[in-house]
């Protein structure tokens, strides 16, 4: 009994236990920016191509999800999200990847690319084109699935040409993530 309550609360995404839960939780009194998070299990996927409610809902048993927004047009995110199991969260994954291949117009596009990290990864770029070339505005994401977690990091913003170097930030906090992901996982 005692094993089950422990592996129950160590099934949760605890406040705190995100990158920038310290940043969000501080006081700003700059009115062009904002934090908001939230814990709610039926949260979007931060990257979603398709702008659908349900992508990646299905065997989910928590979530926790921060977002920054800065004026005119910057914002970050970070989400972490408890799948049921491994399983679940490899098809979230791969509906993901094909709502990247399927989702989009002439004027905003999205690639996905499989990258080295956790269990499976991909890098997802959306970019702004005007006349099929790439514009100013887009977002990049790396999404990546250890045992039955999904780590999500965004950057969206004044964008140009998608290049390799776009995903600093969010490869960093992927590799800090995934150090301590497996103490709620399981890993």
């Amino acid at each position: 009994m005692f094993l089950a309550l422990m592996l129950a609360a160590a099934a949760a995404v605890p406040n705190n236990f995100l990158l920038y839960e310290k940043a969000a939780a501080t006081k700003d009194n700059d009115p062009e920016t904002s934090w908001s998070a939230s814990s709610k299990k039926s949260a979007a996927l931060v990257v979603n191509p398709c702008q659908k409610a349900k992508l990646g809902q299905s065997g989910r048993k928590e979530a926790r999800t921060l977002v920054y927004t800065a004026v005119p047009d910057y914002s970050k995110s970070e989400q972490v999200i408890l799948y049921s199991s491994p399983a679940a969260a490899s098809k979230a994954m791969r509906d993901l990847e094909a709502a990247a291949r399927a989702c989009g117009s002439a004027d905003y596009r999205y690639s996905a690319r499989a990258v080295q990290f956790g269990d499976k990864a991909l890098s997802v770029t959306g970019q702004a084109y005007h006349s099929g070339k790439p514009a100013v505005g887009g977002e990049r994401a790396l999404v990546t699935r250890r045992a039955n977690a999904l780590l999500i990091y965004t950057v969206s913003g004044e964008w140009g040409k998608p290049a390799t170097s776009d995903f600093k930030q969010q490869t960093k906090d992927t590799k800090r993530m995934l150090a301590k992901i497996c103490t709620i996982a399981n890993c």
